[in-house]
């Protein structure tokens, strides 16, 4: 099986396809790189796929350490060094949409472009960032484990066999590692890494409603492009995949 062997930790991985561009996969939080795999499939039949398994998620290896948004975004940084993954477009679901804003703005000459699927807090407010360590605390806590299915739930999908894989992936994941994780989101700040990509940026949402957060973005970054899905959730890549990978496709269009 191919992994990436960082100084710390064996990181796995899938590639496929071949030619331009280069596109990387980033799963959100207690996601593994199945998340993708309506994309990956779709894009490996006309250019060069990559999809990755975070810390401590799937076939990747467990560690005390290393769960913050800026030690996560390096991990993702070594894993195109080691395997030779030149300006790719990183294409980052949830978590991993903050992950590759962090990406962009600490290592500005390896991605080409960001497509954001839904992602976390990039500005968060402040009571976003009192819930997210609230959420730490109770994911640590003796019920973390049942707080975490719930929460989960409350992302599902409208497809019920969907809802359930969605749920029973996520709780997968060793709860202290999902703990860790959700306070690393608690501890960032996205603001000042997303002024500083400087390259095209996709954003998808599901919906934007009275408190959505573009137009915030849009005062930080006037030449981000936004996209809305129709007729599904957070989880909208793996509910209406043709809508989406359409509107990667033409974003990669006229932006690269």
């Amino acid at each position: 099986m191919p992994y990436a062997e960082l100084a710390d930790a064996r990181l796995y991985y899938e590639r496929a396809g071949s030619g331009a561009p280069e596109l990387l996969f980033v799963p959100g939080w207690c996601c593994d790189h199945t998340a993708f795999r309506p994309q990956f499939e779709h894009f490996a039949r006309t250019a060069s796929v990559t999809a990755l398994d975070l810390r401590g998620v799937g076939q990747s290896d467990r560690s005390a350490k290393g769960y913050s948004i800026p030690e996560l975004a390096g991990d993702v940084a070594a894993v195109c060094g080691k395997v030779g993954i030149e300006k790719p477009v990183v294409v980052g679901h949830s978590l991993g949409g903050m992950i590759a804003v962090e990406l962009a703005a600490h290592y500005p000459t390896l991605p080409s472009a960001l497509v954001l699927v839904d992602p976390g807090p990039i500005d968060p407010r402040p009571e976003t960032v009192e819930f997210f360590r609230r959420f730490a605390e109770q994911l640590e806590g003796p019920d973390g484990a049942e707080i975490r299915r719930a929460y989960v739930h409350d992302m599902g999908a409208r497809d019920e066999e969907l809802a359930r894989w969605i749920v029973d992936h996520m709780c997968a994941v060793e709860q202290p590692i999902a703990a860790a994780v959700i306070r690393g989101v608690s501890e960032w700040n996205g603001r000042d890494p997303f002024s500083r990509c400087k390259l095209p940026v996709l954003l998808l949402r599901a919906e934007i409603g009275t408190d959505s957060d573009v137009p915030r973005l849009l005062q930080i970054k006037p030449d981000l492009a936004v996209a809305i899905t129709v007729g599904a959730g957070h989880f909208h890549h793996l509910e209406v995949p043709e809508q989406v990978n359409a509107m990667i496709e033409r974003f990669l269009a006229v932006s690269l």
